[in-house]
């Protein structure tokens, strides 16, 4: 299922934007695909981010353990067959 969305960018960057597919002989669906991908970049270097700036005040020893833990506690109550 898809979503559309009406979104406005300068001149400039749709123009490059455009170019910039065109050159790779990117067709139709080709924005849609490079807005997607970039969009879904763009939210997984933030929550990166995010969790850093969380965890910073940790030693990546209590990290693991804090992963580790809740690793077994989803198995525990989901009974994971790994």
């Amino acid at each position: 299922m898809h979503t559309r969305w009406n979104i406005k960018v300068s001149e400039e960057l749709d123009r490059a934007l455009r170019v910039h597919l065109a050159e790779r002989g990117l067709k139709r669906g080709a924005l849609s695909s490079f807005i997607e991908e970039a969009v879904g970049e763009k939210l997984f270097r933030q929550t990166v981010e995010e969790v850093k700036e969380r965890n910073a005040g940790y030693t990546p020893e209590e990290v693991e353990a804090d992963v580790a833990e809740a690793v077994r506690e989803a198995r525990r109550a989901g009974g994971s067959r790994h």
